[in-house]
């Protein structure tokens, strides 16, 4: 049985005792972090040299740090509501200070989207690794100690928030395949869930009870679904069948999906699609009710499917489950869910590891027999016009977040009868050089291989790529482009020889602009900005699209000098002063602040007109 101690320091006392001073660790991917026993092992290697830290995790999560004034306004005072009192990871701020000592290396296959662009080492120390193969990466490593959260119930303890790589780790060591120590701490938040994810607490050479575990869970702030995601989210919802296998990610996207086909269900789509400005493929025209149900597989449990869950539209069983996942972080209000939900309802979700989610072999024929009609549905950043999708790295190949899953599920698609592989993204962004298309004609680099194209959804359309010729595919991609882009993107194509000096872009596509979707669903009740509900006030869910417009027009002076002459004219509605109060600039003192006011008041006035 294991020891029980209910404190830090007395834990890296025994692991020093019992492991020495060489510890290989392995940290689950993002939630099931014990925070403070980490920080306390990293803050004992910095004063004892001889003590040597090879962390291997995944997705290190951290409170955000605002480095804008603007930012600073809006989040400070909000941070506490928002994330609760999440401590900071010490590996992880002593990376960005460039202040971690040699005796302590750590090592990421995937990131905090975003997060780790400027950081040396961690970019040098990133491992590029499907979700499945990961396991292989660090048991080759040999790792002496595990360390994890766990939900207990009674006497009973879960893996909970992350069997993705543990389940198969300890299986491994069952085997005399690995040998390591696992510590566990219990956390009250944790869901805990049965079956599968379920361990004797013999699993464990240490244990800490939950009154050790003296913060709040890390929770994932939603952010709002703009009209690019619900245009993406109702195209979508005409591609899965009833009956069917449904694999969805985290985000604004995944959101918008799942409320989609919420909205399906209720046979409230119908009007919202006869509107639709833009070519709907009217070959994909799943637009019923779900009587049959959906199964889901998924590596990682996301607000939408829990909601889809709750819904009663995936409710297709499995032996006896109607979801099997891997991981989960989400919000507060998403553990509350999960933990509320009646047992019997609970025990409907399985949480397994990644290699039974996201592969095929091992049980392929009762995986095959279960994953029919499968839809698997990821983001990409870029597409370009040949079917390549990319998804996790920059062309000089900085790491935005890492490959993970999403090639996994590619694969699936590919090999499972009746499947597709769904990439989704919004045809443009905006970045600090204006406006682009998200569409490229190429790219220095791609996650998912041109030879593996499918199905690619924009908020214009849908384009089926699958089997299709190079010219095919470029003129099916271009259908789905924002106009302002297409005849640049249509030249290209033409000049290497990859598109018919005759092709001829359809007239029911060459619409496919801002206003255009604005006119479509601008004022559509039907799609809030938050369909699962938001930790934001009203005031601050109002300043949302402001700060957004703000942000962008601060790239560009005339944009920026635009908003603030929008700011002079006109008079502040009392919504307005409320939303300057929160941003204490209602009374701005200095130049700095008048211009901050100013260009706020624009934005706030720009975004309220529509």
């Amino acid at each position: 049985m294991p020891k029980h101690f209910a404190t830090e320091k007395p834990v890296v006392d025994w692991i020093l005792e019992h492991l020495g001073h060489d510890l290989r660790i392995a940290l689950p991917l993002g939630l099931g972090k014990p925070v403070t026993l980490i920080n306390a092992l990293v803050e004992r290697a910095c004063a004892d040299p001889s003590i040597r830290l090879q962390i291997f995790t995944a997705l290190t999560l951290e409170r955000p740090d605002p480095s804008s004034d603007m930012e600073k306004r809006f989040l400070d005072p909000a941070l506490d509501r928002l994330f609760g009192d999440y401590p900071q990871i010490e590996y992880a701020r002593l990376l960005r200070e460039e202040k971690l000592p040699a005796n302590i290396h750590v090592t990421e296959f995937f990131l905090q989207a975003g997060n780790w662009l400027n950081a040396a080492k961690m970019q040098q120390n990133y491992v590029s690794a499907n979700y499945t193969h990961a396991l292989d990466v660090l048991v080759a490593q040999k790792p002496n100690l595990v360390l994890q959260l766990l939900a207990s119930e009674g006497d009973r303890l879960s893996l909970s928030c992350n069997t993705d790589i543990t389940s198969d780790l300890l299986t491994l060591r069952k085997n005399g395949k690995a040998d390591f120590a696992m510590i566990g701490q219990v956390h009250p938040d944790l869901p805990f869930m049965p079956g599968p994810a379920e361990i004797p607490a013999e699993d464990c050479a240490v244990l800490m009870p939950a009154e050790s575990a003296k913060h709040g869970l890390f929770s994932v702030v939603k952010r709002p679904v703009g009209l690019q995601e619900h245009a993406i989210g109702l195209h979508v919802s005409r591609l899965i069948p009833d009956g069917g296998t449904l694999q969805i990610g985290i985000g604004e996207i995944g959101d918008a999906i799942a409320h989609a086909l919420i909205l399906r269900q209720r046979a409230a789509i119908a009007p919202i699609w006869q509107r639709c400005p833009f070519p709907r493929g009217e070959a994909f025209a799943e637009t019923g009710g779900f009587e049959r149900g959906l199964y889901c597989v998924t590596e990682m449990l996301v607000d939408g499917l829990l909601a889809l869950f709750e819904q009663g539209i995936i409710r297709r069983e499995v032996d006896g489950v109607a979801i099997h996942a891997g991981f989960f972080v989400d919000s507060h209000a998403f553990y509350r869910r999960l933990k509320a939900l009646p047992d019997s309802d609970r025990a409907r979700i399985a949480m397994v590891p990644v290699s039974f989610t996201n592969a095929l072999y091992g049980g392929e024929e009762a995986k095959r027999a279960a994953r029919r009609d499968a839809r698997f549905i990821n983001s990409a950043m870029m597409v370009t016009l040949l079917g390549a999708a990319v998804s996790d790295a920059t062309e000089d190949g900085k790491i935005i977040s890492g490959v993970g899953g999403q090639f996994n599920f590619v694969e699936q698609a590919f090999a499972l009868d009746g499947a597709s592989s769904i990439i989704t993204l919004p045809a443009t962004r905006q970045g600090k050089r204006g406006l682009s298309s998200n569409i490229r004609w190429s790219y220095g680099h791609v996650t998912v291989p041109r030879h593996m194209r499918d199905i690619v959804v924009t908020e214009y359309g849908i384009a089926d790529l699958r089997g299709k010729s190079d010219a095919e595919t470029i003129a099916a991609l271009l259908e789905i482009a924002d106009s302002r882009f297409q005849a640049e993107l249509e030249e290209k194509a033409k000049s290497t020889g990859k598109l018919p000096d005759e092709y001829r872009l359809p007239d029911a596509a060459r619409n496919n602009t801002p206003d255009a979707l604005r006119a479509w669903l601008g004022h559509e009740d039907a799609l809030p900005r938050f369909p699962f509900g938001t930790d934001f006030t009203e005031i601050e869910q109002y300043l949302l699209p402001a700060l957004a417009d703000l942000r962008q027009a601060s790239a560009s002076k005339p944009a920026l000098a635009q908003l603030m002459l929008g700011g002079l004219q006109g008079s502040a509605a009392a919504r307005e002063e409320e939303a300057m109060k929160r941003m204490k600039l209602d009374a701005p003192d200095g130049v700095q602040d008048r211009l901050s006011a100013l260009a706020l008041r624009g934005a706030l006035r720009k975004a309220e007109s529509g």
